[in-house]
């Protein structure tokens, strides 16, 4: 596969539309219908465009589809926070599910905040047996992450200090989205032309963002006021048999990669590989090595040989799926 996303070749895309209880997505199909479906899901503040370079390149042996999450976009944008709860947004995903692969499980991956909620889908039981593996990038389940934090809290040993304070560090806009009213204010009054010029030159990316920025980055602040109190919930709420892969950009401003290494404990098998990239540069500056992965993750899921690489990634199994510390 080429490297860089002016590489990458456009292929047709259909669009259309899906309802999901009172919502309709905005969808997005590439590729050969006949071919394993590979559903992309984007995080915050973005739409499906993020995903567009990396559409393009498994489009080519995959059917690929991307949408628009409730509140970006082209999609519905429910008004009530308690809209864009997790259960929410799973039921949004397994509509588009069976929507474009009826009879077919698929292939989930998720960036940032999609990452999340397919965390949210696959440790629940709205998309049980409809998703044949996961590919997680830059976005924790909240459970897991909640436990992470309050594990290290437990055994504050050097190391443990260091990770926390390191991705506290990080964590600095879910204080900024929790007091009411103020990012609103931010969005508003600049933040919203400012923040892309900023990762655009931190990450050294362009073109990331859609038009609809300003109303994502508003509307999507739902998306943490509705499901904060997950936070206090135990990981061992959080477990999945579903194949899970862990793509960790080692550069990421937003998420440490460290939180990651402890999936193993609620998973039955998992991959974990890092990546010399940025939040946002995980999907969009070198699109070719993150399509290959998640193109080799579910070509072995399907049946086929497990390569070198995946060897190499492959987590050792910790026993049961519990939570950390019990």
């Amino acid at each position: 596969m080429p490297r860089g996303a002016a590489a990458v070749k456009a292929v047709d895309v259909k669009q259309r539309r899906v309802k999901a209880g009172g919502v309709k997505l905005a969808v997005r199909e590439r590729g050969p219908r006949t071919a394993p479906t590979v559903v992309l899901v984007h995080g915050y503040p973005d739409t499906a465009a993020v995903w567009e370079p990396i559409a393009d390149l498994l489009a080519e042996d995959f059917h690929v589809v991307s949408y628009d999450v409730r509140g970006a976009g082209g999609s519905s944008r429910p008004r009530r926070t308690r809209a864009y709860a997790m259960e929410n947004l799973a039921a949004d995903l397994r509509a588009v599910v069976d929507a474009v692969s009826p009879g077919r499980p698929v292939h989930l991956a998720g960036h940032d905040w999609g990452s999340v909620q397919g965390w949210g889908a696959v440790t629940g039981d709205l998309v049980e047996g409809r998703v044949a593996s996961f590919t997680s990038i830059s976005g924790p389940c909240i459970e897991h992450f909640g436990q992470w934090v309050r594990d290290r809290l437990r055994r504050p040993t050097p190391r443990h200090v260091l990770e926390l304070a390191g991705q506290f560090a990080r964590s600095w806009y879910l204080v900024f989205g929790a007091v009411p009213g103020v990012p609103q204010l931010v969005w508003r009054l600049g933040g919203a032309r400012l923040f892309p010029i900023a990762i655009e030159r931190m990450e050294g990316i362009e073109g990331w963002h859609a038009d609809t920025f300003q109303k994502d980055a508003l509307d999507g602040m739902k998306l943490y006021r509705a499901n904060a109190v997950r936070f206090l919930r135990p990981g061992s709420m959080a477990t999945t048999r579903v194949p899970v892969q862990v793509i960790a950009p080692t550069r990421d401003a937003f998420v440490s990669p460290h939180q990651s290494k402890d999936v193993g404990r609620y998973v039955d098998r998992l991959w974990r590989r890092e990546i010399p990239a940025g939040h946002w540069g995980a999907v969009r500056k070198d699109p070719a090595t993150v399509a290959a992965w998640i193109a080799e993750f579910a070509r072995h899921i399907e049946g086929g040989a497990e390569t070198n690489g995946l060897r190499r990634a492959q987590v050792p199994v910790q026993g049961e799926i519990v939570a950390a510390g019990e």
